[in-house]
C-alpha cells in the first residue's frame, strides 16, 4: 500500500516531534533538532532548532533556546527565540526574553525584560557570542 521510500521522505520533511506529557517531570537538559511539546514539567535547559510548544498544563523552569515558540503554560526561564515567540492568553512568563518577533494575546502575564527586533543569532552561536562579549568588556 505504501512505498517505504515515500514514508521515509515524509518523515524527513516533517521532522520529529517530542512530547512531554502531563504528569511527566524531567529534571535535566533537553536538546533536540525537532519540535518539542511540553504538557508536563521540565526543570533545566531546553535547546531545540525546531518549535517549542508549552501547553496550558506545561511548566518550564530554567532556560529556553529555540527557533519558534508558542507558550500557553507557565515559564520561569530566560527565553531566546530566533524567529517568532507567541504568548497565548493563558501564558504566565517570568524571565527575560530575547526574540526577533513577539505576539502577545490579551490575558497573558509577563514579568521581565524583552529585547526584540533585528536578528537573533543562531541557537548554538548565541551562547558563544555572549561569552566573547563578556570577555571583551571585562
Amino acid at each position: 500500500m505504501f512505498n517505504n521510500k515515500d514514508a521515509k521522505s515524509a518523515n524527513n520533511e516533517s521532522g520529529s516531534i517530542n512530547l512531554i506529557s502531563q504528569g511527566t517531570i524531567i529534571k535535566g537538559d533537553v536538546s533536540s533538532n525537532g519540535d518539542i511539546r511540553i504538557d508536563g514539567q521540565v526543570e533545566g535547559t531546553i535547546i531545540t532548532k525546531g518549535k517549542l510548544v508549552v501547553g496550558p498544563t506545561g511548566i518550564v523552569i530554567g532556560e529556553v533556546s529555540c527557533t519558534n515558540a508558542d507558550i500557553s503554560g507557565s515559564v520561569n526561564a530566560k527565553i531566546t527565540v530566533s524567529e517568532l515567540l507567541s504568548l497565548k492568553s493563558t501564558a504566565k512568563i517570568n524571565g527575560d526574553i530575547s526574540t526577533n518577533k513577539i505576539a502577545i494575546e490579551p490575558g497573558a502575564n509577563y514579568t521581565g525584560n524583552c529585547t526584540m527586533g533585528g536578528i537573533v543569532k543562531d541557537i548554538k552561536q548565541n551562547s558563544q557570542d555572549k561569552t566573547q562579549v563578556r570577555e571583551k568588556t571585562a
